[in-house]
């Protein structure tokens, strides 16, 4: 790996995912300090971003197996709901996120309970004055979306702690075992993300997957597309896509079979009559792409198969990154959006 143009060490830290999973879950022994479950009547995850993210992959990973609502957001004010039934999880790894830090204020005065997920900063400051569980997050990842496992590993736990995700940590350890052997297949000389970012090229990806499993990993890919290789993408869920997207091609076939190709993300978990539309999308929109590509995920259960995706979209964005001699850690466009906004 050392010919690849890499500044940040993207590689060795998204290459990494089982041992940061592992190393949260033991860091983690339990979480305390929180209400009885019977009290709690919805949970509320706040997060921007790449910690936004992580929120995601805990709501998506434990929403088949909880009793109660689990809500993913991100802003400046908590929805009315929130109220002294309500768990709160707030998510930022610098603890400085002013969205989540003004939405928290809002929501601690509701009455709610809270968990905080962060490094330190800010965040931990409002946790510890009002005795609140503070979770790290573990590890020294260059980059906030290289940080998945360790943000969304203590969310999980929460979950499972608050009643609302039974057998988080079992589901969560088959995910690193899998983890384990997807990466030994990605570093192989077959490489199925060698394989996928080849066909690719230099197309634009539209990335399609059904369910809560398929559509958090499908934001994933295009997110790492925007990110590691610095190009358009674009992602949408099965089955809401065939009542609008699926409408919009055809008219420009020479047009679209030149600029996009489209990735279909499969697992296990469809409902039936989502798994047809995939075929049916497949046949319409093939002769209007330059390829269309599926990925299937391994594993056993909802946790491993999730997460098997976003590793397989992390590490196929990074080697379309090298192909095209791009550094796939720095972000200047965001970075000079920040300055532009201090300037103000």
């Amino acid at each position: 790996m050392s010919d690849r143009l890499d500044s940040l060490g993207m590689w060795d830290a998204m290459l990494s995912l089982p041992e940061q999973i592992g190393d949260s879950l033991a860091a983690i022994d339990d979480v305390g300090g929180l209400p009885d479950p019977s009290r709690v009547e919805h949970v509320l995850i706040l997060g921007m971003g790449d910690s936004g993210f992580g929120g995601d992959v805990a709501a998506a990973s434990a929403r088949p197996f909880s009793p109660k609502p689990i809500v993913v957001y991100g802003g400046y004010l908590p929805p009315s709901w929130v109220s002294s039934s309500t768990l709160v999880i707030a998510m930022s790894e610098s603890g400085s996120t002013e969205e989540t830090l003004e939405s928290l204020e809002a929501a601690i005065e509701a009455g709610a309970s809270l968990v905080a997920i962060t490094n330190g900063g800010e965040l931990k400051s409002l946790a510890d004055s009002v005795g609140a569980p503070v979770l790290p997050v573990v590890g020294n990842a260059p980059m906030p979306r290289a940080a998945l496992g360790a943000l969304s590993v203590p969310a999980m736990l929460t979950l499972e702690r608050a009643g609302v995700f039974p057998g988080a940590r079992t589901w969560l350890g088959g995910a690193v075992e899998q983890l384990k052997r997807r990466r030994e297949d990605l570093l192989s000389d077959a490489s199925p993300a060698k394989d996928v970012a080849s066909r690719i090229g230099s197309t634009m990806p539209l990335v399609y997957g059904g369910g809560a499993i398929g559509t958090t990993a499908a934001r994933r890919w295009k997110i790492g597309f925007n990110h590691n290789v610095k190009i358009p993408a674009f992602w949408a869920p099965m089955p809401d896509l065939c009542h609008n997207e699926l409408v919009g091609f055809g008219r420009q076939a020479e047009l679209t079979s030149e600029v996009f190709c489209q990735i279909q993300l499969r697992h296990d978990a469809e409902h039936p009559q989502t798994a047809r539309r995939f075929e049916y999308v497949r046949e319409k929109t093939a002769p209007l792409m330059s390829d269309v590509i599926t990925v299937e995920a391994g594993g056993e259960g909802p946790v491993a198969q999730l997460f098997d995706l976003v590793y397989t979209g992390d590490i196929t964005t990074l080697e379309l990154a090298a192909a095209s001699g791009l550094d796939p850690g720095p972000l200047p466009v965001v970075d000079d959006l920040k300055s532009w906004l201090g300037e103000a």
